[in-house]
């Protein structure tokens, strides 16, 4: 393979890798804060970060908007000045990632994480993470022992390669 297509497969895996840190962050913002009942769109603010533990490690970070629920959804991913990088947007009929110009389809939203990411993310357990409710998300686990303070770290063990998320999002 020639250095030039290295390069461009590297920069196509950074944006897709880049998509992918969208699509979880925003989700795990979507909790309702504590104390309060669920609503039919919540809407959480943060900062988040996602580190994969691949070859060679990529790793995200990026502040998050995110209104909606596990069914139907946006999360709006920021740049350090506040310029909207990536879009996401989710409901019943599919899944739609913006990225500057390019918008890529998909059937559903766990289709559109597993192309990103390699694995189905857990939307609803994210969901439930925000609540500071624990239930069991195939190949992840959540510390939820910070939750009340607005922080939340989620690894996935499985499948490889592993994953952290940590959001830091206002309760």
């Amino acid at each position: 393979m020639s250095s030039q297509a290295s390069s461009v497969g590297l920069a196509q895996r950074r944006r897709l890798l880049g998509g992918l840190l969208v699509v979880p962050l925003a989700l795990v913002a979507c909790a309702t804060p504590p104390g309060s009942s669920p609503s039919v769109a919540d809407v959480w603010s943060g900062r988040l970060a996602l580190r994969v533990d691949s070859d060679p490690p990529q790793s995200f970070s990026a502040g998050f908007d995110l209104r909606g629920a596990p069914e139907a959804g946006e999360l709006l991913l920021n740049s350090p000045l506040g310029n909207t990088v990536a879009q996401v947007r989710w409901s019943p009929a599919g899944a739609v990632l913006q990225q500057g110009g390019q918008v890529q389809h998909r059937t559903s939203l766990d289709e559109l994480t597993t192309e990103l990411s390699g694995t189905a993310l857990p939307v609803a357990a994210l969901f439930s993470w925000l609540r500071g409710e624990n239930p069991s998300a195939s190949g992840w686990t959540a510390d939820l022992s910070q939750q009340r303070q607005g922080r939340i770290i989620a690894r996935r063990h499985s499948p490889l390669p592993t994953a952290e998320l940590r959001l830091l999002f206002l309760p």
